[in-house]
């Protein structure tokens, strides 16, 4: 394989898949391509974990509050940008929970419209017009039971920090496995 000019980083984004009385929470969203529908859902910013992302991203895009609690799934999923021709590859921590309060007085983020809630059936009915396949394809292991405990995913501390230099092995201590292998008395 020949050796790629950039190391290959997918988009981390977060979901939240939130259901009420047999309807999902949706918003519907300004994209380059139109009007679309999807999950509240976003990007992961520095010195967030993904749990903490999908707290911030319900809040900003729905003005609810929401406590994850499970994990559906974590999906793949990669197209090209119309607006730039950009190959993006995203890969999504879609998430179930508690919904708690609706903050009324609160601005949806930028490019939202409204939140709205619909049936799977209008879910269906509206496909062509969701942002991402991975809408549907998480709602259906949603319904299905699919759920994971969200202590699956960890954080070391070091996210919230600016990272230390790696510091060098002093002169003394062995420098290979095979060498700290060899001294070690166990």
């Amino acid at each position: 394989m020949p050796a790629m000019p950039n190391r290959w980083k997918p988009n981390v984004t977060v979901s939240a898949i939130i259901e009420r009385d047999g309807r999902f929470l949706m918003v519907e969203e300004n994209t380059a391509d139109g009007l679309r529908l999807n999950t509240p859902a976003g990007h992961l910013d520095p010195a967030e974990t993904p749990i903490e992302a999908c707290v911030r991203e319900v809040m900003e895009e729905t003005a609810y509050s929401f406590t994850p609690q499970s994990l559906v799934g974590i999906y793949m999923n990669r197209f090209v940008r119309t607006r730039t021709g950009a190959d993006i590859t995203y890969m999504r921590f879609a998430f179930t929970g508690l919904l708690g309060q609706h903050h009324a007085e609160r601005l949806l983020d930028d490019g939202i419209v409204r939140s709205v809630w619909l049936t799977l059936d209008e879910l269906k009915a509206s496909a062509h017009l969701h942002r991402s396949p991975i809408v549907l394809q998480s709602i259906g292991d949603y319904l299905a039971g699919q759920r994971f405990d969200i202590s699956l995913i960890q954080a070391d501390p070091s996210i919230y920090s600016a990272p230390a230099p790696t510091q060098p092995v002093p002169g003394n201590a062995p420098a290979t496995l095979d060498e700290v292998l060899a001294h070690d008395p166990a």
